[in-house]
């Protein structure tokens, strides 16, 4: 889903930049390891077209396309330093022309700010469950 607008872009000689932000180092090991063993991904890779980190390592940049893994999950709706709404600023201003929320949204809006931003999303017709997603692949 996330490089339908690239493939499109590609044709129009408009190559998009896509970053993916995640807040743990075990998480973008494990997600450059994934894109290393997929050839289009580790093609962008390789050319700077796309690039995995945290939070700091994309300070002062800017993507046409970040994706947030916002990975906690649980049911006591504890979502750790993803609370710091600061990090989560940086993070979500890196994007041009599109922004991916990714993350378990029970778990989410058990903060103020992200319960704020998942009606707003829902407002604006951004909203997708895991099932939405899956289906339109």
């Amino acid at each position: 889903q996330l490089l339908k607008p690239y493939d499109q872009a590609a044709h129009e000689q408009d190559l998009l930049t896509i970053g993916v932000i995640a807040p743990y180092r075990a998480q973008i090991n494990y997600l450059k390891d994934a894109i290393e063993d997929n050839d289009a991904l580790n093609g962008l890779l390789q050319h700077r077209m796309l690039s995995v980190g945290t939070v700091d390592s994309f300070q002062g940049q800017e993507r046409d396309i970040i994706a947030i893994s916002l990975t906690r999950s649980n049911n006591h709706g504890e979502i750790g330093f993803l609370s710091d709404i600061r990090r989560m600023n940086v993070g979500m201003t890196r994007a041009r022309r599109k922004l991916l929320l990714v993350g378990d949204s029970s778990t989410l809006c058990s903060n103020p700010f992200f319960m704020e931003l998942l009606a707003y999303v829902k407002r604006i017709g951004g909203y997708r469950t895991a099932c939405q997603t899956a289906t339109a692949a």
